[in-house]
């Protein structure tokens, strides 16, 4: 027998999560539980904006690893979720970024209906409390208060000197109207500490018609005459059944298409495989994993550099490659720490020039192992596997030693340790980048949205063929988007708190 009936059960405490649980709560005639697999709380670090990298691997992170890639030489990728109230944003390095315009109105265009830039900005201005932005674009009122860090790192400042010396623009605000170029990048930090989600949605609330279970794993939804009926979950070696009238599913872009697929609705053929009755053939759960390619490069220091304050990255730019092209697609990091992979050697000191690609054409996979809650999935973003991917990392990487080169760093460098001076051939350039390359943090695509037969969700995040269920997180995501996800998964999931529950 289930244990109580609830009007909305929320799966996955992180940034949707902690949105839904806020805003549905808000009625206090709606009964919301809202359940996380994390600890109510993480380390004391979480709270330490220099501190993020130290969280990777630590109690708050799920600590994946891919499958090995084959656009990184057979090599697998360490890939962080967070695993904690908050999710990834108790563990990320903050950056609160929107897309570009354009990834909006791609996907409008390729059949999200209602889902371009202009649909979105009221959700993005609800999040967040921006009282240095222009009001057409920027929230004033919102939970979360965001902000460009008060004391700028001379690297970052180099950095910006360094784009305009190369003849690019600068901005004065990502989120604003002028979305291209190099600026302040604005964090999720107040007074000194990070605000995840958790910090800016929930944090102090407490309504009688809201129940948070933290260290409690979603294992199956119910499904009963073609509708979500409800979650079982387990905690402490004790499997516990709620009822729902609605679920909304906001575990990730690695959990949600896990937890469908355990659940009998994903792939027929690969869910039969592993002797999971199929509830729901769903070809296009767990399909589209996209995500940015990260590299770096490093530099020893002439000077002995500050430490730094804020997230390590107080500046960025948003940059194109080709001029011709009609949106950046290349991000460039001015990070005051030497940022590489432990299987490479470089500098204990420094500072790096890091680079992402922004609309990478490579889509993978996330995967069952076994039908199995408890057993990692099989993670496949995919990395630098098109050809057209690795051309464009190799233009970033050489457009970073660029910007290295410039006099506005001639203070600062010493030498460029990673990948090195003597690594300048086509396949050597190659070679490091299958070395250095990593994940960005920011999968997306696995439950996309779509008005077409193989997206996995409706226009207004219904899945598909099933009543009672809505995904409402970065898995809904069409394609990434040209920046740091976090901000459009605040959006989606304001979006989504007018639909569900009502």
């Amino acid at each position: 027998m289930p244990e109580r009936n609830y009007d909305v059960v929320i799966v996955g405490g992180g940034t949707a999560g902690c949105v839904l649980a806020s805003r549905l709560s808000e009625n206090s005639s709606v009964s919301v539980l809202l359940i996380e697999a994390g600890a109510a709380t993480g380390p004391a670090e979480i709270q330490f904006p220099p501190a993020w990298p130290a969280l990777l691997g630590g109690p708050a992170d799920w600590s994946f690893f891919t499958t090995p890639q084959s656009g990184l030489g057979g090599n697998p990728v360490f890939y962080p979720r967070g695993k904690v109230l908050g999710g990834s944003s108790a563990i990320n390095a903050m950056a609160h970024i929107r897309g570009h315009r354009g990834d909006y109105e791609s996907w409008r265009s390729a059949g999200a209906d209602g889902w371009g830039y202009d649909d979105l900005l009221p959700f993005f201005k609800r999040s967040e409390t921006a009282p240095a932005g222009d009001p057409r674009f920027r929230g004033t009122a919102g939970p979360m208060k965001v902000g460009t860090g008060q004391v700028k790192h001379p690297v970052a400042t180099a950095g910006l000197a360094a784009v305009a010396e190369l003849g690019y623009p600068l901005t004065d605000d990502f989120n604003g109207e002028n979305q291209e170029g190099g600026g302040w990048l604005e964090m999720n930090v107040f007074e000194g500490q990070r605000q995840t989600a958790f910090d800016g949605y929930l944090a102090g609330i407490e309504r009688p018609n809201l129940t948070i279970v933290s260290e409690a794993l979603v294992t199956s939804l119910t499904v009963t005459s073609g509708r979500c009926s409800g979650v079982t979950y387990l905690k402490n070696g004790k499997a516990t059944k709620v009822e729902a009238g609605e679920v909304a599913l906001t575990a990730g872009a690695i959990a949600s298409p896990q937890l469908l697929m355990l659940s009998g609705i994903g792939p027929a053929a690969e869910l039969e495989a592993l002797g999971i009755k199929v509830l729901l053939d769903v070809p296009g759960v767990g399909k589209n994993l996209s995500d940015h390619p990260l590299a770096a490069v490093v530099y020893s220091p002439a000077p002995r550099l500050p430490d730094g304050v804020n997230n390590h990255a107080d500046a960025v730019a948003m940059l194109r490659t080709n001029r011709d092209l009609t949106r950046p697609d290349v991000m460039a990091l001015f990070l005051d720490i030497p940022f590489f992979p432990p299987t490479l050697q470089g500098p204990s000191t420094g500072f790096s020039i890091a680079f992402a690609l922004l609309q990478p054409t490579s889509r993978g996979a996330v995967t069952l192992t076994s039908n199995d809650a408890t057993a990692a999935p099989l993670i496949d973003p995919a990395l630098l596997q098109t050809k057209e991917d690795m051309d464009t990392m190799v233009a970033a990487l050489e457009f970073s030693r660029q910007l290295g080169d410039t006099k506005a760093f001639v203070s600062l460098r010493n030498q460029e340790e990673l990948p090195g001076v003597d690594v300048s051939s086509p396949a050597a350039l190659r070679e490091y980048l299958q070395r250095d390359t990593g994940t960005y943090f920011h999968p997306v695509g696995t439950c996309r949205l779509g008005s077409d037969s193989e997206a996995v969700v409706d226009l207004t995040l219904k899945l598909n063929g099933l009543d009672g269920l809505r995904v409402a997180d970065a898995s809904v995501m069409p394609s990434v988007v040209s920046a740091n996800t976090n901000a459009t998964v605040l959006a989606i999931a304001e979006r989504a708190a007018e639909w569900i529950g009502r």
